[in-house]
């Protein structure tokens, strides 16, 4: 393995994984601590190996510990440490990362620290997308791309969204971490009085030389403020800390530029309707405050570090994060008409539902299926655009490597499929298209197109 500056060794070159560890700091997180474990549990690591989930429960009056606990009875990876009194996230952070040294607890040395916020829900394969990056030897940090799960419809839910819009935006350009993040285990606290805790270690990580990457295909769904009072206290907590931070640390946060915010608010093309006019315009003018009673609290030396909860932002994620995307695939055995000649009508349809119960397989009870009598098969499924994606393209491998035997004729029937996939949000809005990724063209079955 190779050496690397801060004592670690890369995967490059060797086979063993390396390790890695997850931290969640919680504040009275029952309604949501489970859901964020579990997403973080079923994950794939990639190149590393999970060791152990730390929880660190901070003053909880609630179920929070008792949940954790609950799921340490089957799961040993995960335990919980419990903080008696509340004394802000960054302290809560300083004790994972003392847990999480290496002579701290040497059987479960962590090369790379996670940390996720309890309140959100990760999607399947994000960890593994994050944790990629770091077998380049020169990247340090690695964040996720937060994506509301407010309704976008209402005020509030359209300023959650385009917030977060733009945040993926400049990152892109500046990478800007947060929600999830994961860094090598190189920090060894971040100050205690920070209320923007991963701009801290982003700013630590930085000034020791590595590089911070932006990751917009790890995914990870959080949910924002639904009024107005948790909206301004939020981004009023914000704002103060990057300008605490500016102060402290000699570190600017990408968002901070201005040009580079009104240009991504430009590109985001958030005018497109007179209602996503008025929306947008509301939204600046709520950041716009908010900035204001930031900048107003750090000229008064006002501490965020222990703030008050956005309770509108604590409610379970699950529901409305697991199901808010559909895809519907439809697939055409090619040149089926010339199966029905040489099978003939009955032959053809033995054909067809042994197709479908392959499908079905594969499927595995997730969504439905229907097929009509020209060799047409429609799947219906609660995947996203890549998960669906993989199923077509596992299904049109495995059907073309399927030799058939259609009544009791001993040479098999090989056959091969086409497809077309949509994939949108359930409300009804397309949220994504794919292109067919066939072996020939759909024929009456038309490729996916843009709603």
């Amino acid at each position: 393995m190779d050496s690397q500056p801060d004592g670690t060794t890369s995967a490059q070159g060797g086979s063993s994984p390396m390790q890695c560890a997850v931290g969640i700091m919680a504040y009275n997180e029952a309604s949501n601590i489970a859901t964020a474990i579990n997403s973080i549990l079923n994950q794939g690591y990639g190149f590393c190996e999970l060791k152990e989930i730390i929880v660190v429960a901070s003053g909880c009056t609630d179920d929070t510990v008792a949940i954790v606990n609950n799921i340490a009875k089957d799961e040993p990876r995960v335990r919980v440490v419990v903080q008696e009194q509340r004394e802000g996230k960054a302290s809560a952070i300083n004790i994972f990362l003392s847990e999480a040294r290496p002579e701290a607890r040497p059987e479960a040395r962590a090369d790379f620290l996670i940390m996720a916020s309890a309140d959100v829900k990760l999607k399947e394969g994000t960890l593994a997308k994050l944790l990629a990056p770091f077998q380049d030897e020169t990247v340090g940090m690695v964040g996720a791309r937060p994506i509301p799960v407010n309704d976008e419809q209402r005020f509030l839910g359209h300023a959650v969204h385009l917030l977060w819009d733009l945040h993926d935006r400049v990152a892109r350009e500046s990478p800007k971490l947060g929600e999830v993040v994961a860094f090598r285990n190189v920090v060894p606290n971040i100050p205690i009085d920070t209320p923007v805790d991963e701009i801290s270690i982003q700013a630590f990580i930085t000034q020791m030389g590595y590089k911070l990457v932006y990751e917009p295909q790890a995914v990870v769904y959080n949910r924002g403020p639904s009024t107005v009072s948790d909206f301004i206290r939020q981004r009023r907590r914000i704002y103060s800390g990057h300008l605490r931070i500016q102060k402290q640390q000699a570190y600017s946060a990408s968002t901070m530029s201005v040009p580079r915010v009104l240009r991504a608010l430009l590109e985001s093309k958030p005018f497109t309707s007179p209602r996503a006019t008025a929306f947008t315009i509301g939204a600046i003018g709520l950041e716009g405050i908010s900035r204001a009673l930031g900048a107003y609290d750090n000229l008064a030396n006002r501490q965020h570090y222990l703030w008050q909860i956005s309770t509108t932002t604590k409610f379970n994620i699950t529901e409305v994060a697991a199901p808010t995307l559909q895809s519907v695939l439809a697939f055409r055995v090619d040149n089926f008409h010339q199966h029905e000649i040489e099978l003939g009508g009955r032959g053809a349809q033995q054909l067809m539902q042994q197709v479908d119960a392959v499908m079905r397989h594969h499927l595995g009870g997730r969504g439905s299926i229907t097929h009509g009598l020209d060799g047409t098969i429609v799947m219906t499924a609660p995947l996203d655009r890549d998960s669906a994606d993989q199923l077509a393209a596992t299904l049109v491998a495995d059907l073309a490597a399927t030799p058939f035997h259609i009544g009791g004729r001993q040479d098999g029937v090989s056959i091969q499929v086409s497809h077309g996939i949509i994939t949108f949000q359930q409300p009804g809005t397309v949220a994504a298209t794919s292109v067919v990724t066939s072996v020939a063209p759909m024929g009456p079955v038309a490729p996916a197109t843009s709603v």
